[in-house]
């Protein structure tokens, strides 16, 4: 989740938190650098990786690989996709309009723009498609399924009403529309196997949960009806039966997808049964909108933060073999609570960590009883707008001697950036930049060029490795080519700027024990 904001008195440098694909880590973007924490234990943190060079709005793990996906504000338009525990770069794309988010499984990677997705092939990182003319979506809000057998993607197919459009990015093709809301959309998020997907609107008083493909309509829940929210995140549980809501309220509730049938019966016994038996009866003759909130469900169980008004992601993750609910926040802390799967009701607060400052990743913040709630007055600023702001402000590209093996990635350079574009360039509008502007201070020379050095030195190899073991992971080999020209895609608008994915070798990520599971 994004959380750049203009607020120069913001509680820490925190830019960007996000979980990866299965929960077991979590990425942190920061205005110095961006880190890699692991989640396998509740009274640790420990941090896989730190990065410090940039200011990172953007990071996005793949799974447990060392494979991420990265995006400054220094250059809001360029996506950089780097080797974190060799410090490499692998290649790099730009675009014509700022990215907004990224989200990527074992077989393709999107980039979302305010009027556009790209879809490439993970593997060579090659343009598939091009999803144009979407409805502003100045939020970026996008979910991408981390299966292998449904690499659905779902984004807004309108800014007026919550329409939920659903694409599959195997065979580039759309699947259906879902008429989730009668307002906007706020929240999406995919089930682990890529069958279910749950919907809130910017109203937040209604969360829904649509089958896929079909789009048929299996569960409502309603978080609450005093007043509106804003849903800041959707995450089901590793086995689809549960579903965590986050908002600007200080709740996070916790929902269980169960059938009626499912369901214990309840005693129709006493006064109780025959109160609630007398309820269901009269609902069959009230109005439409009335009998459907009695038909809706509640929370199952409910966490409380100490903190309202502050952009915060949810989700629930299987950590020393029991599912637990976390919840990053702006603040600039990681909160673990229990789930009662038999009763649910308040989720127990265990531990709360730092993940920004000189004391995280190793540290444990005991939790301190009586603590008052902090409320923000003024809400945060949108992303879009901020990168505007940064672009103004922080003029800057990355040098692509950073492309050399050894050599950091994130190094400034003086050339100037393209100017920011307000709206999505055309194919015709977009052309292709010279060959010699891809190493910028080098000529046409081919002993200079970049597949000179390739050549020279027999082909860079880079490794991406599962966090608890070096040698095994993804080999990612860069192909020799017979020119110096990079790859580019001008017809679906996409740049290939200043890397050559043409030098990169399919990633075997289809075969999954390069992803050996994360024990816990």
């Amino acid at each position: 989740m994004n959380l750049a904001t203009h607020s120069g008195d913001q509680l820490c440098d925190l830019l960007f938190v996000n979980f990866n694909q299965d929960c077991s880590s979590l990425a942190v973007g920061t205005k110095t650098g961006y880190k890699l924490f692991s989640l396998a234990q509740v009274d640790r943190l420990d941090q896989i990786y730190e990065h410090v060079n940039e200011d990172v709005c953007i990071v996005e793990r793949l799974f447990s690989s060392s494979l991420v996906a990265i995006v400054s504000l220094q250059s809001p338009r360029k996506l950089k996709v780097c080797h974190f525990k060799k410090g490499t770069e692998i290649c790099n794309y730009s675009y014509s309009n700022s990215i907004l988010a990224v989200r990527l499984n074992r077989h393709r990677l999107i980039v979302c723009l305010e009027e556009s997705l790209y879809i490439h092939n993970i593997r060579d990182m090659k343009v598939l498609h091009t999803i144009r003319d979407t409805p502003p979506n100045p939020q970026g809000l996008c979910v991408f399924s981390s299966s292998n057998d449904n690499c659905f993607l779902a984004y807004p197919g309108s800014n007026q009403i919550g329409e939920v459009q659903i694409f599959d990015t195997m065979t580039l093709r759309a699947l259906t529309m879902i008429p989730a809301h009668d307002n906007p959309l706020a929240a999406l998020a995919f089930n682990p196997q890529g069958t279910k997907l749950a919907t809130a609107s910017e109203k937040g008083t209604v969360i829904r949960v649509f089958s896929i493909p079909d789009g048929q309509k299996l569960f409502e829940f309603r978080r609450g009806v005093k007043r509106c929210v804003t849903i800041y995140s959707l995450a089901f549980s590793p086995d689809s039966l549960y579903l965590a809501a986050s908002s600007n309220t200080e709740t996070v509730h916790v929902f269980k997808l169960e059938s009626i049938k499912d369901k214990p019966q309840e005693d129709s016994q006493g006064w109780m049964g025959y109160f609630g038996q007398a309820l269901k009866t009269s609902a069959n003759y009230l109005p439409a909108q009335v009998s459907e909130m009695f038909n809706q469900g509640r929370s199952f169980a409910t966490s409380r933060l100490p903190t309202t008004g502050l952009k915060n992601v949810c989700a629930i993750a299987t950590v020393q073999s029991i599912q637990r609910l976390l919840v990053a926040s702006q603040d600039g802390y990681l909160y673990i609570f229990n789930i009662d799967s038999k009763e649910g009701g308040e989720c127990v607060l265990l531990r709360q960590h730092r993940l920004t400052g000189a004391d995280s990743g190793g540290a444990i913040t005991d939790v301190q009883s009586g603590t008052k709630d902090k409320t923000v007055s003024s809400p945060p600023v949108t992303y879009a707008a901020s990168v505007h702001r940064s672009e103004q402000q922080c003029p800057a590209t990355v040098d692509a001697t950073s492309l050399l093996p050894g050599t950091p990635p994130g190094k400034l350079s003086s050339h100037p950036p393209k100017q920011h574009q307000s709206q999505s360039l055309s194919s015709q509008d977009w052309e292709p930049q010279p060959s010699n502007r891809w190493l910028p201070g080098s000529g046409a020379s081919s002993k200079n060029s970049y597949a000179a050095v390739l050549k020279k030195r027999g082909g860079p190899q880079c490794l991406v490795t599962d966090d608890t073991n070096d040698d095994v992971g993804i080999d990612v080999l860069l192909r020799e080519a017979a020119d110096s020209q990079p790859y580019q895609e001008p017809e679906q608008g996409a740049e290939g700027g200043d890397c050559l994915p043409q030098y990169m070798d399919t990633l075997r990520l289809h075969d999954e024990t390069e992803f050996p599971p994360v024990s816990n």
